[in-house]
This record gives C-alpha cells, structure tokens and sequence, in this order.
C-alpha cells in the first residue's frame, strides 16, 4: 500500500525516543539522525516513540522538535510527526483561517480520506479546538463555497463497492440536466456528489460520459475561471481519481515561480502512507520526469532530504 522505507528490523520505540533525545542535545541539532529515525517509522511507530518520549522525558516530541527545527524542514517534520487525524484536523484548521484559507485543502480531506477517517479527523478537530470542523468551514466559507463544502465535511459515505445501476442513470441524467442549465450549485447537484458512495458516483459518471457524450469536468469548464466550478471539478477529481489530482496539485507546487512548499509538504505527508506510488506514477506519466529528481531540482537541504525519505527514495 504505501512507499514508505521502514526498515526490516526496527529499533523500540523507547530507542527511537533516546537517539531524538541526543539529537537535540548538545551543539546544534543532529537534523540527519532525525531524518534516519522518524521519515523511517509508520504512523503506529511514531505516535508510540511520541508517547514513550512525553514519558520519559516530560515534554511532547513535536515542542522539542518546535524548538530545534526551522522553516519548510520544521512544517515537514512536524506533519509527519502526527497522527493522521489530528495532521488533518491542524490543516483543515489552518484552512479556515483568514490568512491561510485555502477550500482546496478542507475539499481534499473531504473526499480523499475514507469515511471512517474523516470521521477520526471530526472527532480530533473536536479534542483540539473545542469546536467541529463543519461549524468553522460554515463560518468561514460563504455563498456557493459554503453550500459545496459544509456537506462534504460532514459526510459519512458508505464504502462498499454496490452500485444501483438505475440509480446511476438517473442521477446522471439529473446531472446532465442541471449543468445544461449552468444551475452549477443546484441542491440535486450537489446532494448526489456529497453523499453518494465513491462507486455509485464512478457508475454514475461512466454512465454521464457514455449517454451525453463528454466527461462531467468537461461539460464543467464552461467558465475556466469561476472559482467554484474550479472547485466543483477537483471535487468530482479527488472523489473519482484522486492520484490525478494529487498530480496536479505537485506539478503546480513544483513549477512555479519559486516552489509552493505548503502545497508540497501537504500532499508528501499525507498520502506517503496512502497511495503515493500511484501518484508518482501519476507523475512519471504525466511529466516524463521521475517526482524525486523534480522535488530534489527545486529543494534543497535537510528539506529535500526528509521529502525524498518520505516519497520512498533517497538514503537520507
């Protein structure tokens, strides 16, 4: 399932904790020790040398680590660090913030996580910020934004793989509908794409391209610069074909002026241990060049390191 390098044998949890320990003692940081350790260990792994490490030494791993690291390393090391649910419910947080708002990112947890790891994302955001996450998408989010977004958050879709054909043909044709009509935020329109399961909504969509002709995001980029059919298409994206879109988001990080290292660290650390082998070769294909040699061109230092130890490649 994931690309992630953990070695064969692993040392306890308790010597992981010991080797962080030294490596932010004495004159500078050991950044190369805990690139070694921690881009090496799966999610179990690392929430057991973090509880081992409060333990024995009294202070939570990710302030030690707060303390001793810097800029774009620091963000890399501190996601990874989390679990998976809190990591998203941190991001999604951020995502609702005035200065760092970004729908892109509470879209992506919505449709790109399985039910039930939505839902663990729900119940961390609740621990950490005393508040739900579909409360603060709502006040953040307005108009059409809110109306797409607020039932994407909440859904708890079913995960089987049965599919209503009948169904399937008449939501398509409903879609088909709605969309000729350019009523883009219609309540079927966006009933069908935040509740259906993942499956449902692929028999759907084959059935839409087969009887009118083109693909959905086809017939959805009447205006290539409104903004929320831009977010309609990359709902449809992340639900359907989701190492597509995570492409797309790298190739934009990557190939811009100057590298969005946000939109990078996002999509390294949260799909490492997920499907990253598929969007590497997402990637490949799409690009002709391998993701490690295009991350290492445009990173450098302790960064570079810990992303290409993460993506899979690397010695670091």
């Amino acid at each position: 399932m994931a690309t992630l390098n953990v070695p064969e044998s692993v040392p306890s949890p308790g010597e992981d904790a010991e080797q962080l320990r030294k490596a932010f003692q004495g004159w500078g940081t050991n950044e190369a020790l805990i690139i070694s350790i921690l881009a090496h260990r799966n999610a179990a792994q690392r929430k057991l040398i973090r509880q081992i490490y409060a333990e024995t030494y009294g202070e939570d791993l990710l302030k030690a680590l707060d303390k001793e690291l810097s800029s774009d390393f620091e963000r890399v090391v501190l996601l990874w660090t989390l679990d998976p649910a809190e990591r998203d419910a941190f991001l999604a947080n951020e995502a609702t913030k005035r200065l760092t708002s970004n729908n892109w990112v509470l879209l992506e947890i919505a449709c790109t996580r399985s039910s039930l790891g939505l839902f663990l994302v729900r119940q961390a955001y609740h621990s950490r910020f005393k508040k739900s996450l579909e409360e603060d998408v709502a006040y953040h989010t307005s108009g059409d934004f809110r109306k797409l977004l607020v039932p994407l958050v909440s859904s708890f879709r079913y995960e089987g793989d049965e599919v209503n054909m009948t169904l399937a043909k008449s939501e398509a044709k409903i879609l088909h509908e709605k969309i000729s009509e350019k009523a883009y935020n219609h309540e079927e329109l966006i009933r069908i794409l935040t509740t259906r399961s993942k499956a449902q909504l692929n028999a759907t969509l084959n059935h839409y391209n087969n009887e009118f002709g083109n693909s959905i995001n086809k017939d959805l980029k009447s205006d290539p610069d409104d903004e929320y059919l831009k977010l309609l298409r990359a709902t449809i994206k992340c639900l359907t074909c989701p190492e597509k879109y995570f492409e797309k988001v790298l190739r934009l990080a990557i190939n811009k002026l100057g590298t969005d290292e946000w939109g990078l660290t996002r999509v390294v650390t949260t799909r490492a241990e997920v499907d990253m082998h598929r969007i590497k070769e997402e990637y490949h294909r799409r690009n002709s060049v391998p993701l490690d040699h295009a991350i290492a061109k445009d990173t450098y230092g302790d960064y570079e390191k810990m992303l290409l130890a993460l993506i899979g490649h690397g010695d670091a």
